[in-house]
């Protein structure tokens, strides 16, 4: 018997041996508790590359400085370049029919890349003395085999460069020359080029170039009386025309190619009638002829041979206008966009026949992407021989949409590029009762898959059967449902994207449930040049009011300037429908998200408009009421960093010269002035309102007991000698220093304060429960390094003696106040940091007792998970046995980078921007939302997943162990009664 249970137990051993469990991330795992989403932003600027052989793409920049190359077909990205955010791009072109070129900082630098593939080919650095408009002009008739010059103008220079290896062939300066720059000009196979620009004392000029050395050939100069208004437009290759800027309301065309400038002014009057408000020139390229808006019409204006005006066309706005295209030798077309009956629109005409259409085609469109912002035509040559025409156009929210027949071909979501905040808002709860196929399908899927797991365990499974696997996990994960689960993991994101659209994106895979353009924040909408905020939880029902749907609010202002009106716009999280919308009369400069909910599980929010004044929403009764119970416990701070001041707040009364009764006046209860000449506030950070700490007390190596000073009231704040306010390496080490402060928002009382001297910004920093970490750059070492400060209170050390506790006689009951002064300590340690960090963040967990982490948003796009024990200042360099026990890890110079710690594995968030951190159900396991240009969500789990089992976790195994192990118990039991009796008769 006993050698039976030996061979029992070595077979179980190899068994288990050959099952080889490994915690690594298998290849049928992937996309099971991440995703990653790729975008590029709203197009600016747009070239077609249709060549008969090779892919048919289109190249495209944006405002989130991306250039990339989209399939026609679906829309997908061949590629694409993130360029910094100083780095904005000016312009893009097509040359030699194989190199992409972009213009960037301000004119700058030129680069060309390989159309296919997108790697760079050559880049060009060129130099300037004067801040003026950037310029790119690529003639159209480049040879592959022969060396154009491209014209580009920037920083007052006109340069010429080689497009073949980026060589700058000659440079002409105007930086000294009174009129500035605004169009360049090369007719085409001429060996001459035209700079033409006006100055602000209404003097127009035109330089005539050599194109192959640069030398200045002639110069004409002519003055008009008033001057011109904003931009020239170009009409033909010596002919601009522009408004005047004395009243806005005549047009001028300027003919400068011949021997003298001639100005021939229209008045709009005669052309359109009476008008009211401001014509615009809209900056379309048509040869001959341009379009202006005007009140409620755009306009179509043709210029005849003798200079004179005349209106060929007039439609309603909003529409939009393409650029001219070439369609055949001598003719040319544009693309005329319409709005109307839920619809758009679209005629294609020739240029030079208004009335004709060669393409008129209606779509129908979502009302939630708004009015067409932008649009690009590309043509294509049918089966018949005659020509087709494919639509690129820019929406409202910022998406992307290509039409061709009538038909919408592909769209992207390119408005999640923007995103500006985002909060989160749980699923309805799952409805009880299934039905009996339910039941019996979902018995035969557990029993196929089950099988083809103990397959997979065994190293039987086909490649056919690990796809299945796949499938069968992703689709049991039931990680896309409508419904909450029990773990927490299926949320929505609410995002808010500049664009002023709001979409609630699943957490399970990441698709758009629903999204929303709100009125208010719209171009097109009541307000000018609207400005969405941030977003706010509104409602979050109780378990006892469920039939109540959770709702938010979006704070938005009319206007970029903080004395702008405000916005709210309420809207339900389930269905994405606005519930209301409020403009208000006053400015929005701050919003406080109140610990208080009325009966309707409404959360009380203070907005603070800029002469701080706080208004009281919602505007109820019962919410009045609540707030005269806390009145007096409600505290906030104003950081001014222009002026170098903060301040604390209390409220007052209710406003006295106002008739509302849900505004309240403020009283300053402290200020510090942070002296101009010496300190520039560049970073301020508060903890989370919402953060859970477990425990206040933290137990040390030697049994002794620190007690964290948690205090919702502090702030963090780091401020630089005025000479090191700029970027690195603009002071010396002597004139550079960084100072940090912790300061309690309630007295204004500063609790403490370092000096980094020789270092500087920026500075990224994360406060949570009692300690701050902070990044910055050593001037000295030339190292970014990464400090903690930790804050204990000293007022509760007597709570160490065990008989107190025992007897009652401790303060942990007794009410603590910010207006008593503190006994703390603090203790600080920093180490150097390889990276930049665009952004810092820290996991949050339902109850705070999972360890924390740092997640890191590194300069290469990526987030790293960083133990926060390696930023623990009690850190030595040769811990006690009782320290290494508490798990204090030796101390180093320098944070250790782990290839394995990067939460985003190899792939990239380009344009990184912020990290957010989300508790689940689950205490062992955070949620994390990174977004920028691209999105990415995952979970992690800072100390392992120890209250749960792993997706990967084998039932099936489980399931034999246990089948073995009862066969082993009644093998064992049968041999046990056989021995026993023979052993009985003996």
């Amino acid at each position: 018997m006993g050698m039976a249970i030996k061979d029992f137990l070595l077979l179980l051993v190899l068994f288990f041996s050959f099952t080889n469990p490994s915690f690594s991330l298998y290849e049928d795992q992937v996309g099971l508790t991440d995703w990653h989403q790729q975008y590029i932003g709203k197009v600016k600027q747009a070239v077609f590359h249709t060549q008969k052989t090779g892919r048919k793409r289109v190249v495209v920049s944006t405002e989130e400085n991306v250039i990339a190359s989209l399939d026609l077909r679906r829309g997908e990205i061949f590629w694409r370049h993130v360029f910094g955010s100083d780095d904005a791009i000016d312009g893009i072109d097509i040359a030699l029919g194989k190199y992409v070129i972009t213009l960037s900082s301000e004119g700058s630098v030129l680069r060309a890349w390989n159309l296919p593939d997108g790697q760079m080919v050559w880049e060009s650095f060129l130099q300037g003395t004067k801040p003026s408009k950037s310029l790119l002009s690529v003639p159209t008739n480049l040879k592959v085999d022969k060396d154009n010059a491209i014209f580009v103008h920037g920083k007052g220079s006109l340069h010429a460069v080689s497009s073949i290896d980026g060589v700058i062939l000659w440079k002409k300066d105007f930086a000294a020359k009174s009129v500035e720059v605004q169009q360049i000009i090369h007719p085409l196979g001429s060996d001459v080029i035209y700079a033409v620009g006006s100055d602000s004392s209404s003097q127009f000029g035109a330089y005539q170039i050599n194109v192959k050395n640069g030398e200045l050939l002639k110069h004409n100069a002519a003055s008009f009386p008033g001057g011109f208004s904003r931009e020239l437009l170009l009409i033909s290759g010596d002919m601009l025309v522009a408004l005047d800027a004395a009243t806005g309301s005549s047009l001028v065309t300027i003919n400068f190619q011949d021997e003298e400038i001639s100005f021939q002014q229209t008045d709009i009057s005669n052309l359109v009638g009476d008008f009211s408000g401001t014509a615009v020139l809209l900056p379309s390229k048509l040869p001959g002829m341009f379009s202006m808006k005007v009140d409620a019409l755009v306009i179509f204006i043709r210029v005849t041979d003798e200079g004179n005006l005349e209106v060929v066309g007039k439609i309603s706005d909003p529409a939009v206008v393409s650029d001219a295209l070439l369609i055949s030798e001598g003719q040319q077309a544009f693309a005329l966009l319409e709005h109307g009956d839920g619809k758009i629109h679209l005629k294609v005409k020739p240029v030079n026949d208004w009335s004709s259409d060669l393409l008129k085609e209606s779509i129908v469109m979502d009302r939630q992407r708004g009015i067409v912002h932008r649009i690009f035509i590309n043509n294509y040559i049918r089966t018949d021989r005659s020509h087709g025409f494919r639509a690129l156009i820019v929406m409202e929210d910022h998406s992307l949409l290509l039409l061709q027949q009538g038909e919408i071909v592909w769209s992207r979501e390119d408005g999640l590029a923007s995103i500006v905040d985002a909060t989160t808002s749980e699923l309805p709860v799952e409805k009880v009762g299934v039905s009996v196929a339910k039941v019996e399908e979902n018995l035969f899927e557990w029993l196929k898959g089950h099988m083809l797991k103990l397959k997979g365990t065994l190293m039987l499974a086909s490649p056919e059967d690990v796809a299945a696997i796949q499938g069968m996990r992703l689709k049991s994960s039931q990680k896309s449902k409508m419904t909450r689960d029990h773990n927490g993991f299926r949320k929505l994101l609410i995002v808010l994207t500049r664009a002023g659209k709001v979409f609630a994106l699943h957490t399970g895979d990441g698709r758009v449930v629903w999204s929303l353009l709100l009125p208010l924040l719209r171009n097109s909408g009541p307000c000018e040049n609207p400005t969405g905020l941030n977003t706010y939880q509104w409602r979050v029902p109780h378990h006892h009011a469920m039939d109540e749907n959770p709702s938010f609010v979006i704070v938005g202002r009319c206007g970029q300037s903080s004395n702008a009106p405000g916005t709210l716009s309420f809207v339900d999280s389930y269905t994405g429908k606005e519930i209301k919308s409020l403009g208000l009369t006053h400015s929005v400069v701050q919003v406080i998200p109140l610990q208080i909910t009325d009966s309707t599980d409404q959360r009380l929010h203070l907005v603070i408009d800029a002469d701080q004044h706080a208004y009281l929403y919602p505007r109820t009764s019962d919410a009045i009421s609540l707030l005269q119970r806390e009145f007096s416990n409600i505290y906030w701070y104003s950081v001014d960093t222009d002026n170098g001041i903060i301040k604390g707040h209390a409220l007052k009364s209710k406003c006295i010269q106002k008739d509302d009764e849900y505004c309240f006046s403020s009283r300053d209860i402290w200020s510090i002035v942070f002296p101009a000449d010496s300190e520039k506030i560049i970073a301020a950070v508060r903890r989370k309102l919402n953060e859970v700490v477990h425990t206040q007390a933290k137990v040390t190596a030697d049994q002794d007991v620190m007690y964290k000073h948690i205090s919702k009231n502090l702030l963090f704040v780091a401020t630089v000698a005025p000479k090191a306010s700029g970027e690195i390496g603009t002071a010396t080490p002597e004139e550079s220093w960084l100072a940090v402060y912790l300061i309690d928002t309630i007295t204004g009382r500063i609790l403490h304060r370092m000096t980094h001297h020789g270092s500087q910004g920026p500075v990224r920093a994360v406060f949570s429960e009692n300690w701050v970490v902070y990044h910055y750059f050593n001037l000295r070492a030339h190292r970014y390094e990464m400090s903690v400060i930790e804050i204990y209170d000293q007022s509760r050390a007597d709570n160490k003696d065990v008989l107190k506790l025992v007897l009652g006689k401790h303060n942990l009951t007794s009410p603590i106040s910010s207006y008593s002064r503190p006994e703390v300590v603090t203790k600080s340690q920093y180490y150097f940091f390889t990276h930049s960090v665009k952004a810092i963040a820290v996991t949050s967990t339902a109850k705070g007792i999972t360890s924390k982490q740092l997640l890191i948003g590194t300069i290469g796009d990526q987030v790293l998970a960083l133990d926060k024990r390696y930023l623990d200042p009690r850190r030595t360099v040769n811990p006690s046995p009782a320290e290494r026990e508490e798990g204090i890890i030796p101390l180093t110079d320098s944070l250790p980078i782990i290839p394995q710690s990067y939460v985003t594995h190899a792939l990239r968030v380009e344009g990184l921007r912020g990290i957010v951190t989300i508790p689940s159900k689950l205490e062992s396991t955070a949620l994390v939302f990174v977004y920028g240009v691209d999105l990415f969500y995952t979970q992690i789990a800072p100390s392992k997943t120890y209250d749960s089992l792993t997706d990967d976790f084998s039932y099936a195994l489980l399931l034999i162990t246990i089948v073995a192990l009862i066969v082993a118990i009644f093998v064992t039991w049968v041999l046990s009664e056989k021995k026993e009796l023979q052993d009985k008769w003996r």
